[in-house]
């Protein structure tokens, strides 16, 4: 009975969240397109009676709508919220911190169940483990999306920066060089080369809209680009050359690190399976036979301690052969 309670109130709780969080999705894209539809004044007016004819009303401001700007206010002013915008951005991904925040409970929640129901089947224990594991998730996708974005944006970079030396040697200016990275080159590249080109038409200068694009791409290849343009705006120069030698050094740094990359995937191997291996047996032992393995999670005197330091000296393990096989270029 007990059992049921338990998981019948999770579901429900995790239902209500994801039912929150779709309807906030929706309405916001409802309230984008009537705040847009007020700039287009020549053809708001007839867009307006057409809805009225069809018979469509505006949707107001749900009690959803107002909870959710409620706790984008109530967590606008805290660290974690700006650093959560910092790598949504990175991310790119459409979120506010408060819908961030739903994602962590929703993920704990979600993580808790199936390891309640699923994997440790009524073990609580193991599942508040879980759910602590869950509480971390999304962070950790959020991270992995950033990585991988960036290292498609900084393989793209020799190419694009070869684009925009062929723009500058045809008569663009840098701007107009700029919109033909955005409009030629491949995802992230594009995305971020059109945010800087909005930012400028809105008014915002040049070394400060390259400045925001390294904030989202956080390179050092974009950064020696980005220091370039600034001092050839300052001071002049041939802005084609320098650019292409930047482009020839961003090339060989990539194949450096190709080979070196090569060169350390047997450490890196090496790191997943000390890594995994004790994580895979533990919870393959605790499917199979639980009581065999359970007795470490029953004894706190004794059992406790032991799977504490096991975490600790296999994570220092990893951190150990990562260090090793990080070369700095």
């Amino acid at each position: 009975m007990e059992f049921l309670v338990i998981g019948g109130g999770a579901l429900l709780a995790f239902g209500i969240l994801a039912f929150g969080i779709y309807t906030i999705r929706r309405d916001r894209q409802k309230q984008i397109e009537e705040r847009l539809g007020r700039y287009t004044s020549e053809y708001g007016s007839q867009l307006s009676e057409l809805l009225e004819a069809e018979g469509t009303q505006l949707h107001q401001a749900t009690s959803i709508e107002l909870l959710q700007e409620a706790a984008d206010k109530a967590i606008a002013e805290s660290n974690f919220a700006s650093i959560w915008k910092s790598q949504l951005s990175r991310a790119d991904l459409k979120l506010t911190p408060a819908e961030f925040l739903g994602m962590h409970f929703v993920s704990v929640i979600g993580f808790f169940l199936a390891a309640y129901l699923v994997v440790f089947r009524g073990n609580i224990i193991l599942s508040l483990i879980a759910g602590v594991i869950g509480f971390f998730a999304p962070r950790i996708w959020v991270s992995m999306k950033i990585g991988r974005r960036l290292n498609q944006f900084e393989s793209q970079l020799p190419d694009n920066l070869q684009m925009w030396v062929n723009g500058l040697r045809s008569g663009y200016s840098v701007l107009q060089a700029i919109e033909g990275i955005a409009r030629e080159a491949a995802e992230p590249t594009a995305t971020e080369f059109k945010r800087v080109v909005k930012e400028v038409q809105l008014g915002i200068p040049m070394d400060e809209a390259l400045d925001h694009m390294l904030t989202r791409m956080p390179s050092d290849d974009l950064d020696l680009v980005i220091t370039a343009v600034n001092i050839q705006r300052e001071v002049g120069g041939n802005l084609a050359e320098i650019l292409e030698v930047i482009s020839h050094t961003i090339r060989e740094r990539i194949k450096l690190k190709g080979e070196i990359r090569v060169l350390t995937a047997q450490g890196r191997v090496t790191g997943y399976i000390i890594g995994g291996m004790p994580v895979f047996l533990l919870g393959f032992l605790m499917m199979a036979n639980p009581d065999y393995v359970g007795r470490l999670f029953e004894n706190r005197m004794c059992g406790w301690p032991m799977l504490g330091c096991g975490a600790g000296m296999i994570s220092l393990g990893v951190a150990v052969i990562q260090r090793i096989i990080d070369i700095e270029i």
